[in-house]
């Protein structure tokens, strides 16, 4: 509990004039700043752990100890306070590049500034901007000099940011048509697994001697087929160029497809002949043969948001079946 004083100079005694609970200011505080921090995590699909979020929001409600002992240190001053802000997003996310944490910065105040104002909004919809006087004069009010109370923000700001993040998740969503997620079931040797694709319209590779598409595979969802051993042996001969090494029984299935990379120098890649692969996309069932599975002997994504990459073709030209 924190209760400054005044000076009466007329008797010279100090008297309090508020009284400030700070470990409640401070724990509010600490609670907005992490709704906060993931709101802004979940606008920008950054794959920081929710521990570093929750550091960043420890370190972001320390503003509220330090404004009330340290009124007039330089972080209450507008640049101060800039300046704080940066701290708050590096100690809060994996920073890599300045236009990354200029993005994360912008984000942040813009979730800042809309929950602050739907609170302001809400709050001025609960008053009554017009009433009548004691003496019979219509009076008006804004309603914004109300003070508003903890229960208030701490009822209103959860509703405040669900309301944010469900409308902005359903824009996100009716904006992405083309590039999406989809289901994606792939079967090799009779044997299916499921995981979710990702149509990249970039995605142009096909096959130049069969003309097929070619989607793209990581480690993580293709050694579901191997055994350790035998993709130890199908990497060895990708990085060794040493074919004799392909495990037994997948002779038939492999092939190599070349390609020209991003930095424009020419490689190729292994590929696999499937059974067949099904996608469910706009709640129609695709499914094709006519395609082969490029090997990415790595990770697609940090957060493992989906594990193949869709050629829009395949999408385009492969006949609907029953779901």
């Amino acid at each position: 509990m924190f209760r400054p004083t005044i000076k009466d100079y007329e008797t010279g005694k100090e008297e309090p004039c508020v009284t400030i609970y700070l470990d409640a200011v401070w724990l509010l505080n600490l609670f907005l700043d992490m709704m906060l921090l993931m709101l802004t995590q979940a606008l920008a699909k950054d794959s920081t752990r929710k521990l570093r979020v929750m550091f960043g929001a420890f370190i972001a409600s320390l503003l509220v100890p330090l404004s009330i002992y340290y009124p007039e240190s330089f972080f209450t001053s507008l640049i101060g306070k800039l300046l704080y802000s940066v701290i708050i997003i590096v100690c809060s996310f994996r920073i890599y590049a300045f236009y990354q944490l200029a993005k994360l910065l912008l984000l942040f105040y813009f979730t800042t500034f809309a929950i602050g104002g739907g609170l302001i909004a809400i709050h001025f919809l609960f008053q009554n901007p017009v009433g009548l006087s004691t003496n019979g004069v219509l009076t008006f009010s804004s309603g914004y000099g109300d003070p508003i109370s903890w229960l208030f923000v701490a009822i209103g700001f959860p509703l405040v940011w669900y309301f944010t993040k469900n409308r902005m998740d359903k824009h996100a969503a009716e904006k992405i048509r083309y590039d999406q997620l989809c289901p994606i079931t792939i079967q090799i040797e009779q044997i299916s697994y499921a995981t979710t694709a990702y149509i990249d319209s970039g995605n142009q590779l096909s096959d130049p001697l069969t003309k097929k598409p070619v989607i793209v595979c990581d480690e993580y969802f293709l050694t579901q087929w191997f055994s350790e051993d035998e993709w130890e042996m199908l990497k060895a001969a990708h990085d060794d160029l040493d074919f004799s090494r392909v495990p037994n029984g997948w002779e038939k299935r492999l092939q190599i497809v070349p390609f020209q990379g991003v930095e424009g120098n020419r490689t190729f890649m292994l590929a696999i002949k499937p059974d067949h692969i099904t996608i469910v996309y706009s709640d129609e069932a695709i499914r094709t043969r006519k395609v082969l599975i490029g090997i990415q002997f790595a990770g697609l994504t940090k957060d493992q948001s989906y594990h193949c990459l869709l050629h829009p073709e395949i999408i385009k030209n492969a006949a609907p079946v029953s779901a």
